[in-house]
């Protein structure tokens, strides 16, 4: 079933061909836990039929105690077994339905964390620039909020079942004694369960309407109070226009959802007065008969006890059909996200990635276009990449320099063109080796609220106990002397998120991210602006160290500093996303060319 974004109401032939999501839902509740799924329904199985047993004993009792005041020698002791029967069967209710809310509040909380993992793992498969895709955010924020409290939606269906049981036993003795009352009874709660319907509705189509405003609107709460974002907010007096903002699409979403509240509490009064009216219709006529001799006093509770419950069931199982359904078109949200499926795919015959490498990477006319772009962000590449050589990426910002290098390291897939390893597509490569070949630190790096050893290590994750390696990475990139300097050295937690965090200056943090680099005995490394927070002395040792880690390995190096650029072989000079120019600094410099240009403009600032 598929939702227009544009439809206001929903049919109840879309709520109906929703439902087809609940097996699959099952499946995922049973997958989180079998015993606790098994458990859950033997217990409301169980549950189901206590209601009945209850009233029935009732009866029984009222009519015991009519006979005992008849004064008929009428023997007290059957009755005081009913009374018994009665207080155990109470206790009983009462046991299973606090182990029902524990087994339901048990299983949410690991449906919760299942399908929270499910996400993350999914998500990992995924393509990034399906990440640079607002439409995926939106799916992906919805599957999101359907992590907590979809089993909600189990209790509700499983609730649907045990109530259907339980109105079976009901119904059946107001049938026998007039089948018009559950006629009766459908007439009168159906107004209220269509009014429910309509309502719920309009809510689901509101909710989705609001879903990229709602991320907007937790967006700006976070840059409104974050440690991140509180330096410039300050600075640039940012807080008035944040509260403006959000209390602009606060106030809104609260008028959206004033309007439907009043509307729908106006109108579910008005047709709940339909079924008050017609219970107490049922229960003159219940009356009526009892009081011509019809019905004895015991049959008289026990008709109207039934008729009042199945009013209750009947009015929870439409009530609950619309929540079920409802809940069934919310999982569809969560369902969409995992039917989104990367185009850059492991090949189950993929070829081994080369150890070592012996040619290189061959960029024939590679192009690269956005999703949704009409930009191209590189075209028309051409050029060699040689096994073991240093090539350094210049040009100004917007150049294509990173989107080059994700190419190479096949984050993305070139749109036209392909790119060439040792003589073999990319694309044949087997993808996790060619990730684990290649060592890459960008210029928008993570800054982990985690600790110093953790941090360095997600550069290599699966060495995370190795702090042997560790502490040599640090010390390669230099970050091991600040990491002398704090009070837990390698276990100390980094950023303030978190309580003992120390946070670093944003030199200190580059050093901890190029150690990352250092975790992997990689083919070919990638430094992507990695060095613009430190001075110029700093970047020189670290990119000394970065040349002598790198002897007889391949490195691509971007930098907007000259006298970094110029240790490279080769330097390519691009712009607007295509090659301009090529070769060495010397050779470069000769050409007076865009390079020169560049170099010199940076060489008048030193001036």
């Amino acid at each position: 079933m598929d939702i227009p974004k544009n439809k206001s109401e929903i049919s109840f032939k879309d709520r109906f061909s929703a439902l087809n999501n609940l097996p699959a839902f099952f499946k995922l509740v049973w997958q989180t836990s079998p015993a606790l799924a098994l458990i859950n329904a033997l217990l409301r199985l169980i549950r189901s039929a206590i209601p009945m047993a209850l009233l029935y004993v009732g009866k029984l009792i009222i009519d015991q105690v009519v006979l005992a005041g008849k004064g008929s020698g009428h023997s007290t002791v059957f009755l005081w077994q009913l009374v018994a029967i009665e207080f155990g069967l109470a206790i009983l209710s009462d046991a299973l339905s606090r182990a029902n809310a524990l087994v339901d509040n048990l299983l949410g909380d690991l449906f919760a964390n299942f399908t929270s993992i499910k996400i993350m793992q999914h998500a990992a498969i995924l393509d990034l620039d399906q990440f640079e895709n607002s439409t995926f955010y939106d799916k992906l924020e919805r599957a999101r909020q359907q992590t907590v409290g979809r089993t909600i939606l189990l209790s509700q269906v499983l609730g649907q079942v045990q109530d259907f049981i339980t109105m079976g036993f009901f119904a059946a003795g107001l049938i026998v004694f007039n089948p018009w009352l559950i006629l009766l009874l459908f007439i009168a709660v159906l107004p209220a369960f269509l009014g429910e319907s309509y309502f719920n509705n309009r809510t689901y189509s509101l909710s989705r309407r609001q879903t990229p405003e709602r991320r907007e609107l937790d967006y700006i709460r976070f840059i409104g109070a974050s440690d991140e974002t509180a330096k410039e907010v300050k600075i640039f007096d940012l807080s008035g226009f944040l509260i403006d903002r959000f209390r602009q699409l606060s106030g809104k979403f609260y008028r959206d959802n004033k309007q439907i509240s009043i509307k729908r509490s106006v109108w579910g009064t008005a047709l709940s007065l339909l079924g008050t009216a017609a219970y107490y219709g049922a229960y003159v006529f219940i009356i009526s008969n009892a009081l011509s001799g019809k019905l004895s006093i015991g049959d008289l509770i026990f008709m109207a006890g039934s008729f009042r419950q199945l009013r209750v069931l009947m009015e929870g199982i439409l009530s609950r059909f619309t929540a079920v359904s409802q809940g069934a078109i919310y999982l569809k949200d969560f369902f969409d996200f995992f039917e989104i499926q990367p185009a850059i795919r492991i090949s189950a015959n993929a070829r081994p990635f080369p150890n070592p490498i012996k040619q290189g990477f061959v960029f024939e006319d590679v192009g690269f276009k956005y999703a949704h772009s009409e930009r191209w962000a590189n075209r028309h590449l051409s050029f060699t990449l040689h096994a073991g050589e240093k090539l350094a990426l210049v040009g100004e910002n917007g150049a294509g320099k990173t989107t080059l290098v994700k190419l190479l390291a096949r984050l993305y897939d070139p749109t036209e063109g392909r790119i060439l390893l040792d003589g073999y597509d990319l694309k044949e490569y087997d993808l996790l080796a060619l990730r684990k070949q290649v060592g890459v630190i960008f210029q928008d790096y993570l800054r982990y609220q985690m600790t110093v050893a953790q941090n360095i290590a997600v550069g290599n994750i699966v060495q995370q106990q190795n702090r042997e390696l560790i502490v040599d990475a640090a010390k390669q990139s230099m970050a091991d002397i600040l990491v002398q300097r704090l009070p837990d050295k390698y276990d100390q937690a980094l950023g303030k998120r978190f309580n003992q965090g120390v946070e670093l200056s944003g030199g200190e943090w580059q050093k901890i991210a190029l150690a990352r680099a250092y975790m992997k005995d990689a083919q070919l490394f990638i430094l992507d602006e990695p060095t613009a927070a430190l001075d110029a002395r700093a970047e020189y040792e670290v990119f000394q160290r970065f040349a002598d880690l790198t002897k007889g390995k391949t490195a691509v190096l971007i930098s907007h500093r000259f006298s970094t650029v110029r240790m490279a072989n080769r330097i390519l000079v691009l712009d607007k996303g295509m090659l301009l120019e090529e070769g060495s600094h010397e050779v470069l410099l000769a050409k007076n060319g865009r390079y020169a240009e560049l170099f010199n403009l940076q060489a008048k600032g030193y001036q």
